[in-house]
């Protein structure tokens, strides 16, 4: 059982709670609205949600941050179904960004920065096939950006980067509870001790003029 596996058993009633207990930000209201003009989206998985949703929301030009599942072949999954790899679902964020402030080419450097592409089905101590890292693109021109950039950041690793890149078919959009995860229980164990060193190396490095 991986260490986010236990945490979740021990949150007990609220995370197991039925989805009219769940918080009013349900699963079926998250993503409804069109696109605002002007702005763009992005998919990406790499590892755990809670976490690759905390730092992408904190990059300016990102205007939303959705936890959800992709890359699987199962309608409307949830989240026990994804854990047991049944569906071959990945946790997935998906970012609407500004391109005007932020390109989808720095969103795939934060990506490789964020994660260790080198590891098949793991990231750290939470492993299966729903934490692999994978990059689901929604067009031709992000197809060509993201295998150049898997190219470029390959300098970077001493072992082969295992990355999917992949088109992405739909999202599902996770739980309520999942949605800004660290935001809402930044003292939780995982959060205090797996996200928010993390989170807390990209803030420096962004008040120092460098993200």
């Amino acid at each position: 059982m991986t260490s986010r596996s236990l945490l979740t058993l021990m949150l007990g009633s609220l995370l197991l709670a039925s989805p009219a207990q769940l918080p009013a930000q349900s699963k079926d209201m998250i993503n409804k609205e069109p696109l605002q003009p002007g702005l763009e989206t992005a998919t990406l998985g790499g590892g755990c949600f809670w976490c690759t949703e905390a730092i992408f929301e904190l990059l300016p030009g990102v205007k939303t941050v959705t936890s959800g599942y992709a890359g699987g072949h199962k309608d409307h999954p949830t989240y026990k179904e994804v854990c047991s790899g049944a569906t071959g679902h990945a946790e997935v964020i998906q970012i609407t960004f500004d391109p005007t402030v932020i390109s989808y080419e720095r969103l795939l450097e934060t990506f490789w920065e964020a994660h260790d592409p080198t590891t098949l089905n793991r990231q750290g101590a939470d492993e299966g096939t729903q934490y692999r890292s994978i990059i689901l693109y929604h067009n031709e021109a992000q197809k060509i950006a993201a295998e150049k950039s898997k190219a470029a950041a390959q300098a970077r690793f001493r072992n082969p980067i295992v990355t999917e890149i992949v088109p992405l078919t739909k999202f599902h959009p996770a739980e309520g509870y999942h949605q800004d995860y660290y935001r809402n229980r930044p003292n939780e164990g995982y959060c205090r001790l797996v996200i928010r060193p993390k989170v807390e190396k990209l803030e420096k490095r962004l008040k120092a003029g460098t993200p």
